[in-house]
């Protein structure tokens, strides 16, 4: 199973400090909007979400059909695959994909430890 970029989303108190924080350990901005409250930090292959006031848990994510640089890939595994794979297996999906459809999509599974893990498609 192809899941894609990996990344932690966290849920933060002050996007600005933590901004601050994770600059200070190497991380540049990537992507978002610190007056919309979420950034996507890099660090050569290490993605980290900082959200404020989005979400309750820090979150896994998973991007099948992209890399790291958030560029397409050619070989991935659709999300609608790997809901199908995940019900196979006996996985709990906490949200679903719409299989009727085609092209982005998201879904939401817990580990066995009730952490959230979001695979979120969007090509």
């Amino acid at each position: 199973m192809k899941l894609g970029a990996f990344s932690i989303s966290l849920n933060v108190k002050d996007i600005k400090i933590s901004k601050e924080f994770y600059e200070n350990l190497g991380f540049t901005v990537f992507a978002g909007d610190i007056e919309r409250k979420y950034l996507i930090m890099k660090n050569e292959n290490s993605l980290i979400g900082l959200f404020q006031g989005m979400f309750e848990d820090n979150i896994l994510t998973f991007n099948p059909g992209w890399d790291e640089n958030a560029n397409k890939i050619q070989s991935f595994d659709d999300i609608r695959d790997i809901q199908k794979q995940l019900k196979n297996n006996g996985v709990k999906l906490e949200t679903e994909v719409d299989e009727s459809t085609n092209g982005p999509g998201s879904m939401m599974i817990l580990d066995p430890d009730g952490n959230p893990i979001l695979i979120d498609q969007h090509v």
